[in-house]
């Protein structure tokens, strides 16, 4: 699969994108279909499902995942680069996640319909969760 011609699903979840003091553990809380948590000396940040968030912690929710098709192979090159050239021409901010398998490329929830138009106009295939996938 070439990387100027990606298959992504978007995924039917809200997310928020938190921030804990450095070195702070992994939160009990955090939980969702998509959860992450990256952690150094300077900040921890975490991606979950926003309902579980408390409400004393930083965080921006109101963010949606697509998801690459993959697995992807670790010598494949220009991924997010594919993705992100064409969300940063349509103005769409972008916060991505890997996974041993594959990338995820959050994008504000309320902008979900401009990254979908910008990607497919890129050449990507987009499934919707209304389309089944």
């Amino acid at each position: 699969m070439p990387a100027n011609q990606l298959e992504l699903r978007v995924l039917d979840t809200r997310l928020a994108l938190c921030r804990l003091p450095g070195g702070s553990p992994p939160p009990a809380w955090v939980s969702g279909d998509l959860a992450a948590v990256v952690s150094t000396p300077h900040e921890t940040s975490i991606v979950c499902d926003e309902a579980v968030v408390p409400s004393d912690v930083q965080c921006q929710p109101g963010w949606t995942a697509l998801m690459v098709a993959g697995p992807l192979d670790f010598s494949l090159t220009g991924v997010l680069a594919a993705i992100a050239g064409p969300l940063a021409e349509a103005r769409v901010s972008i916060f991505a996640v890997s996974t041993f398998d594959t990338d995820y490329v959050l994008v504000p929830a309320d902008r979900i319909a401009d990254a979908v138009h910008a990607l497919r106009k890129a050449g990507h295939r987009v499934m919707l969760p209304s389309d089944g996938a």
